[in-house]
């Protein structure tokens, strides 16, 4: 690359010396710019008369267009006119019976309104029920279908916020609605209980410590009241049928429901968030 550059140095030196010591050089040199100027002045002319010649040929051609459609539609003008009342006439008897519109062009929606859910979406902070008697959970039935209830928590506060909105909107809807009125029996579980529950077998837990979305505050247990006693058994027909209608409400409120999970847990209910369960 250097070699290069010093050469084409050196023939450039070269040039100029001969140009300003010998009269012949300058003479070839200035020819030969005058020569490719004439050269390049020729080329444009000849480009600009295509040009031209082109636009003038269009503008012969449209001259022609249009005396042809003056003379059509001389002598066809009523066929042209009935023509265009044809296309006329539609759109305007579209607007005429379609009536006065409504100021943002379109009419109101029939759809019913799922108000608890709308309620949910416009941000409205739900208040969770009153705390149930601790005696509640300590009856024989509960205790026989779910062991350790009694220590578990059931603190609100503890839950993440969006899924205790969720999961009070859930309660909402169904005793309003269907007229169930439901318990929190389990929210936030500490790691050290959940490794006791999972101790006691697979009919309770699978899950071990930090595998379950209950030690994030993003899962929660939950059964019906019936005459102030709670019912959990999916034995019970009410109760089942409460189930059921509680797992359509929680997914519409975007929660998973453990009723479709192979090891079913029908009163359990969580918010899988990505990126908060530890794999």
């Amino acid at each position: 690359m250097f070699l290069l550059a010093v050469t084409l140095y050196f023939l450039l030196a070269c040039l100029i010396s001969w140009m300003v010591l010998f009269p012949s050089g300058r003479e070839f040199v200035l020819a030969a710019l005058a020569g490719a100027g004439a050269r390049l002045q020729q080329k444009l002319g000849r480009a600009a008369e295509r040009q031209r010649s082109g636009i003038d040929a269009l503008r012969r051609s449209g001259n022609t267009t249009a005396g042809n459609l003056r003379d059509f539609f001389g002598q066809h003008y009523l066929l042209c006119l009935g023509g265009l009342a044809l296309l006329c006439l539609p759109p305007l008897a579209a607007v005429l019976l379609a009536g006065k519109p409504s100021l943002n062009g379109y009419e109101a929606s029939t759809r019913e309104v799922n108000t608890q859910v709308a309620g949910l979406l416009a941000g409205e902070q739900l208040v969770p029920p009153p705390a149930l008697p601790p005696l509640v959970f300590t009856t024989a039935e509960v205790q026989l279908e779910r062991p350790m209830l009694v220590s578990a928590s059931r603190d609100w506060a503890l839950l993440d916020s969006v899924y205790a909105q969720r999961l009070l909107m859930a309660f909402r809807i169904m005793k309003e609605k269907y007229g169930y009125e439901m318990a929190l029996l389990e929210g936030y579980r500490s790691p050290e209980r959940q490794n006791k529950l999972a101790a006691l077998g697979s009919g309770v837990t699978n899950a071990a410590a930090f595998q379950s979305w209950h030690q994030y505050g993003l899962a929660a247990d939950c059964a019906f009241l019936r005459d102030g006693k709670l019912v959990i058994s999916e034995r019970d027909p009410w109760a089942m049928r409460g189930y059921q209608l509680y797992g359509e409400v929680a997914e519409s409120l975007g929660l998973t429901w453990g009723g479709r999970w192979k090891m079913m847990d029908f009163g359990h209910t969580e918010l899988r968030r990505p990126g908060v369960m530890k794999q």
